[in-house]
């Protein structure tokens, strides 16, 4: 595991790095649990495409090497979820909903220390399509930082299209990624691995209290693309 540099010069004690000043986060292994199903997967594919070594996590260890074999990028490997929390520097948590407090609650060890990625979206389905609801902490990612109280808890990725991430024919992906936070050198580091994948930036987009309204956004980015037959993202103007 290794920790991220600077790209620019290091801030003198008069100066402060500035919105754009982002760090090198080329050498950081990062995990995904539930990196074998759709989101995780996609995530592992494209930020293996881009140059990071990655770990693919599942309970079953034979499993995730299988996703990886699948994958076919050269520095992605699996492993079970205990092993892929503890040789990672960066977690991304791409579990259901349904097993997201379960799975952190038992990996609260092996995760203490790392910066934690969450973007899962508390989300239901009904007859009149998706929608989002309040969990009792007040979101996915608020459940993640009171669970894992020795992790720099950050919210990122929820509006990603699995299909697009997985689609070994799109070379970019036009979208960016809100990253949400209450550790300015954590969101920091997130915001620089999600602008590793071509075609995406990631934007600073406020403290993790207000993760609640990014993931809920899912549910309407699901009735976009249910409606024109899309995959649309986001986009933030004037930046």
């Amino acid at each position: 595991m290794t920790t991220p540099t600077t790209r620019s010069p290091a801030p003198s004690a008069t100066s402060t790095p500035g919105p754009y000043d982002l760090p090198d986060v080329s050498r950081l292994v990062i995990g995904v649990l539930g990196g074998t199903g759709p989101q995780g997967r996609g995530l592992a594919y494209r930020l293996g495409r881009a140059g990071q070594q990655v770990v693919i996590g599942s309970r079953d260890a034979e499993r995730a090497q299988a996703t990886a074999t699948g994958l076919g990028v050269p520095g992605v490997r699996g492993a079970d979820n205990a092993e892929t929390a503890r040789d990672s520097d960066v977690v991304i948590i791409a579990v259901p909903w349904e097993g997201h407090g379960a799975l952190l609650q038992q990996l609260r060890t092996e995760l203490a220390g790392k910066i934690v990625v969450d973007c899962v979206n508390p989300l239901g389905f009904d007859e009149q399509g998706a929608y989002a609801f309040r969990p009792d902490e007040g979101s996915a990612a608020q459940q993640a930082a009171l669970l894992l109280p020795d992790s720099r808890v950050t919210a990122a990725f929820h509006h990603l299209s699995a299909v697009l991430l997985l689609d070994q024919g799109i070379e970019r992906i036009d979208t960016d990624v809100m990253v949400l936070g209450d550790d300015r050198e954590s969101t920091a580091t997130i915001q620089a691995l999600a602008s590793r994948i071509p075609g995406m930036r990631g934007i600073y987009a406020g403290r993790l209290r207000n993760a609640h309204q990014v993931e809920s956004l899912v549910a309407n980015l699901i009735s976009v693309n249910r409606r024109y037959k899309a995959h649309a993202g986001l986009r933030i103007t004037d930046i």
